[in-house]
């Protein structure tokens, strides 16, 4: 990772810019571009999406969601919770809860159902406490559901 392959990934914050426009404010060809991109993409360094602001999607809720475990098995944990549906992000973190977990919800598919139908099939779960966002700031997600 070098200041290049950082100038590249500032510049594909918007996605839609066009690999010979990065070249050309960069002073380097569409090729490397390209080839450094592609790279990046390999490595799991870079990740190209869409993204949404679920305060703009009619009936649709991004909650964030503590989780306390009754095991040290933190990573194996926050790829079970990663796979569940409505899920857009874990992160295993430090504090009081050992997983914060984002999820997007809509209509349909709310609170209820992602614990019931979703946490609840995991194992040593100890507690959750839910934090519902009311207004976000730059805080766009994948859509997932």
């Amino acid at each position: 990772m070098d200041e290049t392959n950082i100038a590249i990934i500032r510049h594909l914050q918007d996605g839609r810019k066009s690999y010979s426009k990065i070249a050309a404010k960069l002073g380097l060809t569409e090729n490397t571009i390209r080839t450094r991109v592609r790279r990046m993409e390999q490595e799991g360094v870079l990740k190209i999406t869409g993204l949404i602001d679920s305060e703009k999607i009619p009936h649709h809720r991004l909650v964030i969601v503590g989780v306390k475990l009754n095991t040290m098995n933190l990573v194996k944990k926050g790829e079970e919770f990663s796979r569940l549906q409505g899920v857009v992000s874990v992160g295993v973190v430090t504090g009081r809860f050992d997983l914060m977990v984002t999820v997007l919800l809509k209509e349909g598919f709310g609170l209820l159902e992602f614990y019931t139908e979703e946490v609840s099939r995991l194992k040593d779960v100890r507690s959750v406490e839910t934090f519902v966002v009311y207004k976000g700031y730059n805080l766009n997600v994948p859509y997932i559901l």
